[in-house]
């Protein structure tokens, strides 16, 4: 009998070690985890968590030890990173992952891009708006500041936006916007919503036209962002579904119900710094975001193997990787086996480098 399975002959499962009693359970609950080596992983035991909430409960970072994990957590809590949930780190590792939060924003540290030429050879843009209240109870989002920062957090693109209906709450305390920035634009100019969008769209589209950007080969960059449909629709702008980057949609940033995590508390929990204090700029949640997507690109993952061979095996089916006519055959291999074959479902960031 292999190292999985213990002396009752029960199976465990070689990522996040659930037990069955039979083999084809466990190959049914292969097919519906969609294991793969991009999911979150205990640096101290090697299990697999969904999403790095749920790695933080295993390790006890967030606050709740789990008691089957006390052996991991109390290992974390001499040597791990509460920020990167590495297990084990060097002294001076902390220094390098907390970063700091960016200094308020300056005429000086604007970059205004033109067209489609700016954001220079950035793959990727991140794109954050504020939004004030309309409607007869100032309930209703419409979009008031638009702001695009590149892959080195400098801003290609700002401008207070010219609602097309009557703003009834501008939200001062947290957006900073007074009715005289949507009438002048407060030194950093304001445009309509139509022209914003285009000027959004040129920057993203990077000289491609708009239904060239659907293909895998097309110039057109990446979209980051945090909540980008909500984004999207206010601009009234549409984009490609393989070219956005959402830290509120990507699964390991989620919580374990599979809800959204806020951008404060994700870049509080995986940047170090705080952020959405005091009148906002969407500059900074352009950076926090940015910041979230670079780090979740940066993680080394294999590259072959449970889906790490690029978007076709990230995109595979469950049905492709654990097919019914094999069942027998799949009931003979080994856990390990299993999970070599199982795909994720989703993309990993990782494989855009």
């Amino acid at each position: 009998m292999d190292s999985s399975s213990d002396a009752h002959g029960r199976h465990r499962c070689a990522a996040c070690f659930r037990q069955f009693n039979k083999m084809e359970h466990l190959v049914e609950h292969m097919r519906s985890a969609r294991h793969s080596p991009h999911e979150p992983r205990c640096g101290v035991c090697g299990k697999h968590c969904r999403s790095f909430e749920a790695l933080r409960d295993h390790l006890g970072a967030g606050g709740s030890t789990l008691p089957k994990a006390a052996s991991c957590a109390a290992a974390f809590a001499s040597r791990g990173c509460a920020i990167c949930l590495r297990a084990a780190v060097p002294p001076h590792h902390a220094a390098s992952c907390k970063l700091h939060r960016i200094p308020p924003v300056s005429a000086t540290r604007i970059t205004i891009g033109g067209g489609g030429g700016g954001g220079g050879g950035a793959r990727a843009l991140a794109l954050g708006c504020k939004m004030v209240g309309a409607g007869s109870d100032g309930s209703l989002d419409v979009v008031a500041r638009v702001c695009v920062v590149d892959e080195h957090e400098a801003i290609v693109f700002e401008t207070f936006v010219k609602p097309l209906i009557p703003v009834t709450n501008y939200r001062y305390e947290t957006t900073g916007i007074r009715p005289e920035h949507l009438r002048n634009g407060g030194g950093v100019g304001v445009m309509t919503v139509k022209a914003a969008a285009e000027r959004v769209q040129n920057l993203l589209l990077n000289g491609e036209q708009p239904w060239r950007a659907r293909s895998t080969a097309s110039r057109a960059r990446l979209l980051v962002g945090h909540g980008l449909e909500h984004d999207l629709e206010a601009l009234g702008l549409d984009y490609p579904a393989h070219l956005k980057r959402d830290t509120a949609a990507y699964p390991p940033l989620m919580k374990t119900s599979r809800l959204s995590n806020s951008l404060r508390f994700l870049t509080l929990t995986y940047l170090g710094y705080g952020i959405q204090t005091g009148h906002q700029h969407p500059y900074e949640d352009c950076v926090a975001a940015m910041r979230l997507y670079q780090r979740m690109k940066g993680q080394d993952h294999p590259r072959r193997g449970g889906g790490g061979g690029g978007d076709e095996a990230a995109a595979a089916s469950a049905e492709q990787a654990f097919p019914a006519w094999r069942q027998r055959e799949l009931e003979r291999m080994t856990p390990e086996e299993l999970l070599r074959l199982s795909t994720p479902d989703y993309r990993c960031w990782c494989l855009d480098d």
